[in-house]
């Protein structure tokens, strides 16, 4: 019996292994989620104090 699975682990090969390098991809997509609304918040306070900046005062 140990010689037919020494012959079917020889025909099959070793299992393959997994790559675990990096971030899973729910983690990878929430971080560049998080970047963008930064972004887009930086944005918007900029385009604010330049819009305020620029308003006539009373």
């Amino acid at each position: 019996m140990k010689i037919l699975h020494l012959m079917v682990a020889a025909l099959v090969g070793p299992p393959r292994r997994r790559n675990q390098r990096g971030l899973s991809q729910s983690t990878e997509t929430a971080i560049l989620l998080g970047g963008a609304v930064l972004v887009a918040g930086a944005v918007v306070l900029a385009v604010t104090v330049y819009v305020n900046a620029k308003l006539p005062r009373p």
